[in-house]
C-alpha cells in the first residue's frame, strides 16, 4: 500500500484486499473514497448517522443538501424506497447503472436523517462498479456516497482528484484508474404516477423518455435542493470559466472540442461519451494549468451534451 502526501490518507488498489479494508473502515464509522462508474464517491454506512456525518464534515457539504444512497440490488433498495410502476420501469432498465431514483421513503427505512436531509424521499441507485458493489455487498447494507471532492468543486474522476480535493480528510482512497462515464448519475424523481429529471447525467434524457414512453419534465433550477447536483452554483473549479469559446486568450486555458482543437479536446471527432468521460479530467488539468482562466468550447446540447452544459453552467455560475 501507498500513502499519498498526507499521511493520514492511504491509497490502495480497489482489489479484494482495498475491498476488505474499505468494508472494516466503514464499518467500524469511517468514511472511505471508492471509484463508480460515474465518479469516485466518498462513502459511509447509510445506517449510521455519525459516519454520515463524517461524509458532511469532510466536504464541508450544506446538510439541506441530501445524499444518495447506493444500494446491491432492488432487494436492497427497497429497505430505503417505495416503488411504483414508474420506478419499476427504470429500474428494470437501468440498473445496475448511472441512474438514481428519488422514491418516497419505505416505512421504517433504516436511513440515517442526514441522508434525506430530513426530506420524505430517498435518493438511490444501484451502481455497475465492481469496487462499489464488492463494498456494498461486503456490508451488507446502503453506502451513502456523493462525489468525493470538497462541496460546490469539481467531481473526482480519478484517484488524484481524491487526494487533491479530500487528503488528510479520509483515511482511505481505492484506486481503479480513471471512472468511464465521468459525469454523475442522472437523478429521476418519482411520484404520484410522474417521473421529473433533477439532474443531468449519464444517461441522456433521450434514453429515459424512451423507457417512460413519455416525455420527462426537467425540474426549474429555482426549486428547492431535493437531490445532489441541483445547486445553481457546483462542479466549479477555482479559476473563472468561460462558455462557447471558439477561440481563447493566451492567459486562458482552451479545453476543446470537435473543430475547435484548443490545448487538450474533449474529444477531437466530436464523441459526447468521450467528453464526458474526459469533462472533470480536462477541468481539473485546466485548474492546475497556471492560466488564469479557462475557455470551453461550444458542446452540443444533444444527448450526453446536455449533461455536459448542465456541469459547465454551474461550474461558471
Amino acid at each position: 500500500m501507498k500513502e499519498s502526501t498526507a499521511q493520514s490518507t492511504q491509497v490502495h488498489p480497489a482489489d479484494a484486499q482495498g475491498i476488505e479494508l474499505a468494508v472494516s473502515l466503514l464499518a467500524r464509522g469511517a468514511i472511505v473514497a471508492i471509484p463508480t462508474e460515474t465518479v469516485y464517491g466518498l462513502a459511509a454506512d447509510a445506517e449510521d448517522a455519525d459516519a454520515v456525518a463524517r461524509i458532511y464534515a469532510a466536504k464541508g457539504r450544506p446538510s439541506f443538501n441530501p445524499l444518495i444512497i447506493h444500494v446491491a440490488d432492488r432487494a436492497m433498495a427497497e429497505r430505503y424506497a417505495r416503488f411504483d410502476p414508474l420506478a419499476d420501469r427504470l429500474a428494470a432498465r437501468f440498473w445496475p447503472g448511472p441512474l438514481t431514483l428519488v422514491l418516497p421513503l419505505a416505512e421504517g427505512a433504516p436511513a440515517a436523517g442526514l441522508v434525506t436531509a430530513g426530506l420524505p424521499t430517498i435518493a438511490i441507485r444501484v451502481p455497475a462498479h465492481p469496487a462499489m458493489q464488492g463494498v456494498i455487498r461486503g456490508l451488507g447494507r446502503g453506502v451513502a456516497a456523493p462525489s468525493a471532492n470538497a462541496s460546490g468543486r469539481m467531481s473526482p474522476t480519478r484517484a488524484s482528484h481524491v487526494l487533491h480535493s479530500l487528503s488528510g480528510r479520509v483515511p482511505l482512497v481505492l484506486d481503479a484508474g480513471p471512472t468511464t462515464a465521468g459525469l454523475e448519475s442522472s437523478i429521476v424523481a418519482i411520484g404520484n404516477g410522474k417521473a421529473r429529471l433533477l439532474r443531468q447525467g449519464a444517461i441522456p434524457v433521450e434514453a429515459i423518455e424512451a423507457a417512460l414512453g413519455r416525455p420527462l419534465p426537467v425540474a426549474a433550477d429555482a426549486e428547492p435542493v431535493a437531490a445532489p447536483g441541483m445547486l445553481l452554483s457546483h462542479y466549479a473549479p477555482q479559476l473563472p470559466i468561460r462558455l462557447n469559446a471558439a477561440t481563447a486568450t493566451d492567459h486562458e486555458f482552451h479545453i476543446g472540442f470537435g473543430p475547435v482543437a484548443g490545448d487538450e479536446s474533449l474529444s477531437a471527432s466530436g464523441d459526447l461519451a468521450e467528453a464526458a468521460a474526459r469533462l472533470f479530467d480536462l477541468l481539473h488539468r485546466a485548474d492546475a494549468s497556471g492560466r488564469a482562466g479557462i475557455a470551453v468550447a461550444p458542446v452540443p446540447a444533444h444527448g450526453l451534451g446536455a449533461a455536459i452544459n448542465d456541469r459547465l453552467k454551474r461550474a461558471a455560475a
